[in-house]
This record gives C-alpha cells, sequence and structure tokens, in this order.
C-alpha cells in the first residue's frame, strides 16, 4: 500500500504516552511527513506536534489522518467515528494498524465512499502473496532479530538505514509491522499474513535487487517466543538475509506476555544460523543493539563493553550511541 502525505496523527483519547507509540514512532523517524497532531478531551499522551483540528490541518495540506494508537485488542472506539468520518468528509484518507477495518463501519465506509477516499487498514494487506520458494535472489538483505518482542528491533533497522545511506550505500528499510509502514509508507504486516504465506510476503518485500543494495528488514517476534516464534521464523526465511543484527533488552528475566525465560544473545546467534541457513548458508551476524533505555550511562557502557567481548561483535545503543560501529562492521564484511 502507498500512503499518501502528509500526515495528521490522530491520538484520541488515549490515557499515557505509550499508547500513541505508533504515531510517536512516525514523528521520530519522519517527522517531516506529519503537519500536526488531533487530540480528543481528555488525552495524556503528545508527539510534540502542534494541536489541530481536522479542518485546520486540510487547509494546511494534510492528505492523510493517522489513527496512531494502539489498545488492548486493537479495536476502534464508537467515539472516534465521528473523527475519522470528518477527516473523509474534509478530503482526507484515513489510515489505521488497528486490527479493526475501518470499512466494517458503516459511517466510515460510507463518507470514503460518498468522497472517493482512500481507507488503509495497514495491519491487512489485500495481495495475494505467493509460497515462499527460497531461491537465492540478488542483493543483500539484513535483518533485525530480537531476544524477545519489543527489544528495538524496528528502530534499529531505521538506524542502520541512516547510517548506511550516509555512508553512501544504497539501503532501504523494508517494513514488516503497522508502524513501520506508517513510518516507509509502504510494506506488509506480517503478522497478519495467512501462516503459509509468511515468507512469501518477506520475499515479495525485498525482491532481487543490484549487487550492492542493501535492504535493511524490520524483525517480528523472537524465534525463542512461543507465542510469535512462527512468525519470526517465516520471516527469517523469507527474507533470506545476508546480515542480521541481535537485538537485545538486558533487564528482562521473561520473555514479555509469557514466562519463559529470556534466551542470551549467544542462543539467539547460534539458532538463526541455524535456521536461517536453509535460505542463506552464507547468514552471519554482524552487531548487536541493546536497549539501555534502563540503565545509568556508566552502567550502558559497561555492558555494552561486555557484550561486545563476549561476542566478539559490535554492541550499542542505536539510540543512545549510534549505529556507526555496526555499519563499520557491515562494510567490512560485505565490501563494495
Amino acid at each position: 500500500m502507498e500512503i499518501a502525505k502528509p500526515y495528521l496523527m490522530f491520538l484520541g483519547d488515549v490515557h499515557d504516552q505509550l499508547a500513541a507509540k505508533t504515531a510517536q514512532g512516525v514523528v521520530d523517524w519522519r517527522r517531516d511527513w506529519c503537519i500536526g497532531q488531533m487530540r480528543l478531551p481528555g488525552c495524556k499522551a503528545d508527539c510534540g506536534l502542534q494541536d489541530m483540528t481536522i479542518a485546520q490541518a486540510a487547509a494546511a495540506g494534510a492528505k492523510t489522518m493517522v489513527v496512531g494508537v494502539v489498545n488492548a485488542g486493537g479495536v476502534l472506539p464508537d467515539h472516534w467515528v465521528s473523527a475519522i468520518v470528518e477527516a473523509l468528509d474534509s478530503g482526507l484518507d484515513v489510515a489505521t494498524g488497528l486490527h479493526k477495518r475501518l470499512a466494517s463501519v458503516p459511517a466510515i465506509a460510507e463518507a470514503a465512499r460518498r468522497h472517493g477516499r482512500k481507507l488503509h487498514d495497514v495491519r491487512f494487506s489485500d495481495h495475494a502473496f505467493a509460497t515462499g520458494k527460497g531461491t537465492k535472489r540478488p542483493g543483500l538483505r539484513l535483518l533485525t532479530v530480537g531476544t524477545d518482542c519489543s527489544v528495538g528491533k524496528k528502530y534499529t533497522a531505521l538506524a542502520l538505514e541512516k547510517e548506511m545511506r550516509a555512508r553512501g550505500l544504497d539501503a532501504e528499510f523494508r517494513a514488516t509491522g503497522q508502524t513501520g509502514v506508517l513510518i516507509s509508507g509502504r510494506g506488509v504486516a506480517i503478522d497478519a499474513v495467512v501462516a503459509d504465506f509468511i515468507s512469501g510476503a518477506a520475499e515479495w518485500i525485498s525482491p532481487a535487487a543490484a549487487p550492492s543494495h542493501w535492504d535493511v528488514i524490520e524483525g517480528q517476534g523472537s524465534l525463542f517466543h512461543p507465542s510469535f516464534a512462527g512468525v519470526t521464523l517465516g520471516l527469517l526465511h523469507g527474507a533470506q538475509p545476508d546480515a542480521f543484527v541481535v537485538c537485545h533488552e538486558p533487564t528482562r528475566k521473561t520473555m514479555r506476555g509469557v514466562e519463559h525465560p529470556l534466551p542470551t544473545i549467544g542462543q539467539v546467534i547460534d539458532r538463526t544460523i541455524l535456521e536461517g541457513q536453509l535460505t542463506n548458508p552464507a547468514i552471519r551476524c554482524v552487531g548487536i543493539a541493546v536497549n539501555t533505555q534502563a540503565l545509568g550511562d556508566n552502567e550502558a557502557k559497561a555492558y555494552l563493553d561486555s557484550v561486545s567481548r563476549d561476542y566478539s561483535l559490535p554492541a550499542t545503543d542505536p539510540i543512545r550511541y549510534g549505529i556507526a560501529s555496526i555499519v563499520d562492521n557491515v562494510i567490512a564484511q560485505f565490501p563494495r
């Protein structure tokens, strides 16, 4: 899907900043695509954009209103419908990453039809994917993988793309989740693809390319997570990565939402190579990205130094300290 820009970010009346993480992700990486934010009374989130009404945003040139929130069950509250209809009536398309399809709400479907506007259900794709074939294709691919969910795979991939481009590399972020699709303007929410076609969808978003072109593919889940390992494995096989970066959050003891213990970084490296060799026998780890937000500066630097020594790989927090060391290793491992 191609989503028209710029965006008006709709934050609704969410009760905390975390609930607006989709909007915040877009603002963090594509602020120039965002005209402003619309908040309903009682909203406790703020992405630092100018507050606007829908009419003001339309007058300023907004093309799409993005429902930039997440909530339990991915539902669309009834009292948000009028704002979505107003956006459509004002000439904007509407995009959402929620589980409920916009067109399933009669008032929204009718407003879109009446004005010829597009409804983007980012979590869903109407594309008919083929099954994965596993045939080696030209181009280079880097995949972010994790010791758990929500450890920074998307932000790491985006940081890699930014640094690689700054170095003159031909690199492009490939989105596999709803927030990533909104950040890139295209992609596939891989967790909504029927299981048989996950690897095929991954092949589709990172197709054959020039020999020196890098697709930097956003990872999902973890090979060790009992809930999401199936998605992670299908993505790994279809992405066919030449390189991967392990993403980790060091303060967790168990994986999110389950009682299973967190795997070690070494276990993730070994399992990723073992499983990834099915479609790319030359797969290799090129770095470790650690979310050190919960650590003090001295503690974070000591931890990163320790991890780097233990695995003989560059280790960094991409947001806190930048990702140059990992890109250095990518260039060294894959000289042009």
